[in-house]
């Protein structure tokens, strides 16, 4: 049996990132807002918020006709997370070869290339 896992899936992220930008949120809010981007079913959404607070990401409170779910993280550190854990499984750990990768698949974009460089400096000055 594999262990349980906090790193979100496809659809977790989807709608953890509702719930991040919309902040409290009943099951409704989340599927209305799916259904403006695809078809599901809100009995769906409904389990994906359940698995979200049983991996400590939602918590859940009463509300007057339906339950609110409140971020327990903030975006950045889940997200974060998430980097930190493709880093270790995919690259050992060493984040070099990912954006090797990125540079040398033209991934990034001059924009993206010239805010690299400049947190690059900064980091060099501190």
């Amino acid at each position: 049996m594999r262990p349980v896992t906090t790193t979100l899936t496809e659809q977790e992220l989807e709608i953890m990132k509702i719930v991040w930008e919309r902040g409290d949120s009943t099951v409704r809010d989340v599927y209305e807002t799916l259904l403006e981007k695809r078809k599901v079913a809100y009995t769906t959404v409904m389990t994906m918020m359940k698995i979200l607070e049983q991996k400590g990401h939602l918590k859940r409170a009463g509300g007057e006709k339906a339950y609110i779910y409140t971020p327990t993280k903030p975006k950045q550190q889940v997200i974060g997370n998430m980097v930190k854990d493709f880093i270790e499984r995919v690259f050992n750990g060493s984040a070099e070869p990912l954006v090797m990768h990125l540079v040398e698949a033209e991934h990034l974009s001059e924009t993206e290339c010239k805010e690299i460089e400049k947190l690059l400096r900064a980091r060099r000055k501190s």
